[in-house]
């Protein structure tokens, strides 16, 4: 799995989306990295498919309820298994934010 398989399923959001860190203007915004990688299944000592854990991170100063579903939608009509989200809310720069994990198998 790349990093533009994420890209390419959020794009069409129209809100900046970045690995990792964030660093442009806009106040709303999604990131994204892959927290586990690890082989799911074998055969004869040979990986066959490979299990891709994600999280994607949506940031705002406003109400992103129609934002997540977007997202949530995007990832899994480019294959991605929902599997926890989290509403959080940063405290020292007042942003709001909802972590999404998602795992992928290739």
């Amino acid at each position: 799995m790349t990093n533009s398989l994420i890209v390419n399923a959020l794009k069409s959001l129209g809100v900046p989306v970045s690995w990792q860190k964030y660093s442009g203007k806009e106040t709303t915004y999604i990131t994204f990295f892959c927290y586990n990688e690890q082989g799911e299944q074998f055969a004869d000592d040979i990986e066959l498919i490979t299990g891709f854990y994600v999280q994607v991170d949506v940031w705002s100063k406003k109400d992103y309820s129609s934002l997540v579903d977007q997202v949530k939608s995007n990832m899994k009509n480019a294959g991605f298994i929902r599997t926890t989200a989290q509403d959080l809310f940063e405290f020292d720069t007042l942003i709001f934010h909802k972590a999404l994990r998602f795992s992928y198998f290739n």
